[in-house]
């Protein structure tokens, strides 16, 4: 059976640097964390596609966003499970769980168990992990 994954992107940390701001690169790639309520998308209500801001992944839908009231950008689930990765975080003395995405492995958030319905999960997501793509909102003619 053959292997239909594509390749991770793969980039050195000076090619990161020279695409993101410092600031993204902390997030993204030293699984650094926004502070609450201070994220670009943390209020958004716009219609879309979150992808990941290092390689374009999909990775969440605005139809499962939701205010979790943390102060980051939550969802209840992911686009696809495959477009994500998770790991056991045990920095700053507690065991979460990490999410990254599965294409280039920059660190998203964190995913937790205390979500709404239908699946349960809170996906707690750092914006500048994230970029919109918005719907587009003209009607068109096909």
């Amino acid at each position: 059976m053959q292997d239909t994954k594509k390749p991770k992107v793969k980039k050195t940390d000076q090619e990161w640097r020279e695409e993101l701001s410092d600031f993204e690169y902390q997030i993204t790639r030293e699984a650094a964390t926004e502070a609450p309520f201070t994220g670009e998308y943390t209020n958004t209500k716009a219609k879309g596609t979150y992808v990941c801001r290092c390689c374009g992944e999909p990775l969440f839908s605005s139809d499962t966003k939701y205010d979790s009231g943390s102060g980051w950008p939550s969802f209840y689930e992911p686009v696809d499970y495959e477009n994500v990765e998770t790991k056991v975080d045990r920095s700053h003395f507690m065991i979460r769980t990490e999410a990254m995405c599965s294409n280039c492995d920059a660190h998203l958030g964190h995913v937790f168990p205390d979500g709404p319905m239908p699946t349960g999960q809170r996906w707690c997501i750092n914006s500048a992990s994230l970029k919109l793509q918005e719907k587009d909102q003209t009607p068109t003619d096909d």
